[in-house]
């Protein structure tokens, strides 16, 4: 199977720049999984494809506005930081360009100097080791002084800094948006609830991993990045009750999904537990937890598209991704959804 069979022609225009508003009054492609039957709805219509006793598992990970401009002390030179994970405490590893300028020991400030750093490490892909310093929570100081990392591919500037993070959005620690999450408000998931269908959470914080490239011709030589991911006790007891119950388990984006087939591929059942998952999924790939899959549309030759037609079929996905480019859907982080059911 090469990188190359997973290509889709798009043209630029329909790469999402800005999310719509509402947040639901998106487009909805939804897809049968075993039929490839393909309709046009509105991400609102959700609702009509759920039934009583499923349950909706979402990704409830925070992004970290976790692009900040530092202050070369030594020199006034301006670099950039983009914080990929936390190692301890204020010790991050962070992306840094112009690299050249973030030598080990080099120092710098960032917002009129409520936060310094200095970098200890410059690790063998290039990234750096980075301790910051500031007087209040780095949290706090981060939110007042740092931007959304967007993804490359979106050049237009967010006003809202909310609008890069889902509505129940609650633990901090994603360099990017769960973006399938993107899609829901709080009024359409009270519908829902009140619809009999169970919305529960997971945790994976997103790296910037999820956006890198595959970079092999031979798809199953792709060496996937690592995340950190957490299933609750109550998460894990709704899914086990959903399957028990006949209902049907729905993740709620690619994050979710690896998540759960994760876990369930580790211990044979969906239980409370934490860690860090690699899982690569793409065709051949045999589902033991979920039973539908909301998404957005990825990247062509990206682990993302690889992973939903695993789910769909590939000859499913690449039809319904051929019938969205004709019909000029909105692609990408802010574009539009697809959910195969």
């Amino acid at each position: 199977m090469k990188t190359s069979d997973f290509y889709y022609d798009l043209p630029k225009e329909l790469i999402a720049q800005t999310p719509v508003e509402p947040r639901d009054s998106s487009r909805l492609l939804l897809l049968g999984r075993t039929s490839g039957k393909i309709e046009h709805k509105h991400f609102y219509d959700i609702i009509d494809s759920l039934n009583e006793g499923d349950c909706l598992i979402a990704n409830d990970s925070r992004v970290l506005p976790a692009r900040i401009y530092g202050i070369k002390e030594e020199t006034g030179a301006s670099v950039e930081f983009l914080l990929l994970k936390q190692i301890t405490g204020n010790r991050w590893e962070t992306l840094c360009k112009p690299g050249k300028k973030a030598k080990v020991g080099a120092r710098f400030s960032f917002g009129d100097g409520i936060m310094t750093a200095q970098v200890v490490e410059v690790k063998d892909d290039g990234n750096r080791v980075v301790d910051f310093d500031c007087d209040e929570n780095f949290f706090a100081t981060l939110d007042k002084i740092g931007q959304m990392p967007l993804p490359p591919y979106i050049t237009e500037k967010l006003e809202d800094k909310e609008r890069y993070q889902t509505v129940y959005s609650h633990e901090l620690g994603s360099a990017a948006a769960p973006t399938a999450g993107l899609h829901f408000t709080e009024e359409l998931m009270d519908r829902i609830r009140a619809k009999g269908v169970k919305i529960a959470y997971v945790t994976l914080h997103v790296g910037l991993g999820t956006f890198r490239p595959v970079k092999v011709d031979d798809v199953t030589k792709h060496k996937m990045h690592s995340e950190h991911y957490e299933i609750p006790e109550e998460t894990a007891k709704i899914i086990n009750e959903t399957k028990q119950n006949g209902g049907r388990v729905i993740a709620v984006g690619t994050t979710t999904c690896r998540t759960l087939e994760s876990v369930a591929t580790m211990y044979g059942e969906i239980k409370p537990c934490h860690g860090f998952t690699d899982i690569f999924i793409y065709p051949g790939y045999t589902f033991k937890a979920i039973d539908g899959l909301i998404t957005n549309f990825h990247l062509p030759e990206s682990t993302l598209i690889m992973l939903v037609s695993a789910f769909a079929g590939y000859d499913n996905i690449m039809n319904a991704y051929k019938t969205a480019v004709e019909e000029k859907y909105r692609f990408f982080s802010f574009g539009d959804a697809m959910a195969i059911l």
